[in-house]
């Protein structure tokens, strides 16, 4: 007798948080990290960013948002959710030499490289990494947190 087995296959492709896709609708929205600049909120799509492990979150910037030159101890992916943000791999903030990822465009932020974020107009972004989520600013103050140490 041959079975096929197509209710369990199609339920675990379901499940598998690589394939299924969070709505905006279906994400909760807080207030962003302490350690990020406020004005921002966050919802978590997978996983558990304060964790050990893969996370995925994703990021409404209003305009005029930006996260200073900072780095991560792990490599992250940033992936533009809607509206366009600008970028650079580098120590200081220079518009002047930002690239542009505008909606479905996403790019690899390597670790300990120190980088950049600005949103002219709203924009959301969706960042994936390994946790726990740890953020190191390039200067002491533009750290939200008061110092210029590494939180989740």
């Amino acid at each position: 007798m041959k079975t096929l087995l197509l209710i369990p296959l199609a339920a675990l492709l379901a499940a598998s948080p690589a394939l299924s896709k969070a709505k905006p609708a279906e994400l909760t929205w807080t207030d962003g990290p302490p350690s990020l600049p406020s004005g921002v909120q966050m919802a978590v799509v997978s996983g558990d960013p304060g964790k050990a492990g893969k996370f995925t979150i994703q990021l409404k910037m209003p305009a005029d948002y930006a996260v200073p030159p900072h780095s991560h101890p792990t490599d992250e992916v940033v992936k533009v959710v809607s509206g366009e943000v600008h970028y650079a791999m580098s120590d200081t903030m220079d518009m002047a030499k930002a690239k542009t990822l505008k909606s479905g465009g996403s790019v690899d932020m390597k670790a300990k490289m120190n980088h950049w974020v600005h949103a002219s107009a709203p924009a959301t972004v969706q960042v994936s990494a390994m946790g726990p989520f740890e953020i190191t600013y390039v200067d002491p103050k533009d750290d939200p947190r008061g110092a210029a140490t590494s939180a989740k």
